[in-house]
């Protein structure tokens, strides 16, 4: 046999094994929902709302910026994610980052400002719909969100009936909102969308467990970026307005990548008498410079740096105070090797 014949056959064999392999890894992540570190680079959701509406900074951002925000992620070398294969690809290794872009409550100014944009760019999206405020004065209608449905780039996701608080209501009132949200698409629509957001990102674990019932993913609003072991009814965005939407920030933002977890406490993130809650987070073995996280909470509504401590792969944040109605969050990074890593947890908290 000829020395080229020899390394043609090596050069099969290295990528049968490399194919194999990486056919097992996927496999092994859903066997038995067992978790496994992976060279995983990672999907970044990013959430808006509202475009050049000024009288709204919370949740506007102003058009020309949002174009910048897209030009620094084309000139970052960063594609866009087409929401369509979250359910081809969602338990397989994500070979290279990519930017999920997404739209909460279907505001008019959507309608009018970016997606004429967006249809141009032919840039894909999810766009959350509260089904109760369709047609209202400040929201799109229903022939609008059926003229976005006919390109192949543009998805709808439900965004419940109501868009409030979900978590105060009881479980009978909490089903009958997301019924209504369902039957109401079902009949404009023809279909409920695969894909739902959490008003408010406010979820606990009985409203989770009925999303998954229903849905096949779900969004919050806690910062992170999607990974092979990221629950698929649990999935991190980063929140863009007129705040936190400089070029600075959104520069550091889109180079991100995933930190990933084995394990993470308190599965409920909805806090009521066991305020503060006890926190902890379990890492692979596999994650290197894993003493370098820096992780800040706003317990006391008041964002300051964490007291953490770590035994092994473990790391447990002692709050030193409660977290105040409505909102709790975490937020931790690691510098890894250069590497900028990062993951969010959002708890809702009762009113006491």
């Amino acid at each position: 046999m000829s020395v080229k014949k020899i390394l043609s056959l090596a050069a099969s064999t290295i990528k049968l094994f490399i194919i194999t392999m990486l056919l097992m890894f996927s496999c092994k992540a859903d066997e038995n929902n067992i978790k496994y570190y992976s060279p995983d680079m990672g999907i970044l959701s990013l959430m808006y709302h509202r475009f050049d509406e000024n009288k709204y900074p919370s949740t506007n951002i102003q058009m020309d910026i949002f174009k910048e925000h897209i030009s620094i992620i084309r000139q970052s070398n960063l594609k866009f994610y087409d929401p369509k294969n979250l359910e081809n690809n969602f338990s397989l290794i994500k070979k290279e980052k990519k930017i999920l872009l997404t739209i909460d409550d279907a505001f008019t100014s959507f309608y009018k400002v970016a997606w004429p944009y967006l249809k141009q760019e032919k840039i894909p999206f999810i766009l959350f719909v509260s089904t109760q405020s369709i047609g209202k004065y400040g929201y799109m209608t229903w022939e609008q969100i059926k003229e976005l449905e006919q390109e192949p780039f543009a998805y709808i996701g439900n965004h419940a009936h109501s868009h409030d608080y979900l978590v105060d209501f009881n479980k009978e009132d909490f089903m009958k909102d997301i019924n209504s949200s369902t039957s109401i698409f079902n009949k404009n629509l023809g279909y409920n969308p695969i894909f739902f957001s959490y008003p408010f990102g406010e979820y606990s674990l009985e409203i989770k467990e009925y999303i998954s019932k229903n849905f096949k993913y779900a969004f919050g609003q806690h910062s992170g970026v999607i990974d092979y072991n990221k629950d698929p009814f649990e999935l991190p965005r980063f929140p863009i307005n007129e705040k936190y939407g400089d070029l600075d920030r959104f520069k550091f933002l889109v180079n991100l990548y995933p930190l990933q977890y084995k394990n993470l406490y308190p599965e409920d993130k909805y806090v009521t008498d066991n305020n503060p809650p006890e926190f902890y987070v379990e890492f692979f073995d596999e994650q290197k410079n894993i003493n370098n996280i820096n992780c800040f909470s706003d317990e006391g509504n008041e964002w300051k740096q964490s007291n953490i401590d770590f035994n092994e792969n473990k790391l447990r944040i002692n709050f030193r105070e409660k977290f105040l109605f409505r909102r709790g969050r975490i937020n931790c990074s690691l510098n890894d090797d250069g590497l900028w890593r990062w993951f969010g947890v959002q708890f809702s908290v009762e009113q006491n």
